[in-house]
């Protein structure tokens, strides 16, 4: 499966656009890493934990979203993108999205 943020594939012609493929996750904060964040915080730099959570929801969101594509019968997907919203205080959606593809 070819991902791609652009809107094309270099040397392939696209032949079919079979519609939106998406995949997303929503995760919660632990307490015992909201303590040590908020002890980070006082002192400052990258809160480490919350990196990891974050690129493991990105990670879980762009797998489910491969699956999707793959379901559709996808080549590829373009244009993939990244969102995010709150769901509640402490919990967070990403969202992974972009066109999937028929390649020749």
């Amino acid at each position: 499966m070819i991902i791609t943020t652009s809107e094309n594939i270099p040397n392939r012609e696209i032949t079919d656009i079979l519609g939106i493929a998406r995949g997303s996750t929503v995760r919660a904060r632990n307490l015992g890493k909201d303590i040590f964040a908020a002890l980070k915080n006082v002192v400052g730099g990258e809160i480490e934990e919350y990196t990891r959570l974050q690129a493991d929801a990105r990670e879980q969101a762009l797998e489910r979203m491969i699956a999707d594509a793959i379901s559709l019968d996808a080549d590829a997907v373009i244009n993939l993108r990244f969102s995010t919203s709150l769901i509640m205080q402490g919990a967070s959606e990403i969202l992974a999205y972009g066109t999937a593809v028929k390649l020749v």
